[in-house]
């Protein structure tokens, strides 16, 4: 090799690099637009993938992480869903959707108390979050913990938002049922 071109080598190399690194902040970006895409179409593996990629190039991106755990939750991946919902928060521990959703994750493997604890963490940093109240008020009654369950419930339809029927329906049952049970015997009991 030449002189001029053992010169120019590391130059060129050096250039690359930087134009490199522009590139992958971009493309975290758009791989994690091509996931979006590709979720809204249905496709998840494709989803996955670019979400994947994404984090690849961009660890930080807490939001790739929280849709990933998302995909992943949908397929009943639970516990990858909620590895990922983890980095989401260790990215940004303001991130209320993501402790919502680690939330839901626990609700549906029935680790009950550490819902209610990512729901109540989720509406400690969004106070008007109706999802997560109305998850943290389901939690509750799986709980048996009506009272909460109803404030949960009241504090939706104060904020604007609907219970579901069936669900306030369940809960109303299960409190005449406990009332019943409280002070004026078992349903079936014969006094």
């Amino acid at each position: 090799m030449t002189r001029s071109r053992r010169k120019i080598l590391p130059a060129l190399v050096g250039l690359l690099f930087l134009s490199s690194t522009c590139v992958f902040g971009q493309t975290a970006r758009e791989y994690f637009q091509r996931g979006m895409g590709s979720y809204g179409q249905g496709n998840f593996d494709q989803a996955i993938f670019e979400f994947s990629k994404a984090i690849e190039v961009d660890p930080t991106l807490g939001i790739a992480y929280n849709n990933r755990g998302v995909v992943y939750a949908r397929e009943g991946s639970l516990e990858r869903a909620i590895a990922d919902f983890t980095m989401a928060i260790a990215n940004n521990s303001k991130d209320a959707q993501a402790y919502n959703n680690r939330g839901h994750a626990y609700t549906n493997l029935g680790r009950l108390s550490q819902a209610v604890e990512d729901y109540s963490r989720a509406i400690a940093i969004d106070s008007i979050y109706m999802k997560a109240y109305k998850n943290r008020g389901g939690a509750y009654f799986q709980l048996k913990e009506y009272n909460k369950a109803w404030a949960d419930l009241f504090k939706v339809e104060e904020l604007g938002g609907t219970v579901d029927h069936d669900f306030y329906q369940a809960l109303k049952k299960a409190t005449a049922d406990l009332q019943l049970g409280n002070g004026m015997g078992q349903a079936g009991e014969s006094r």
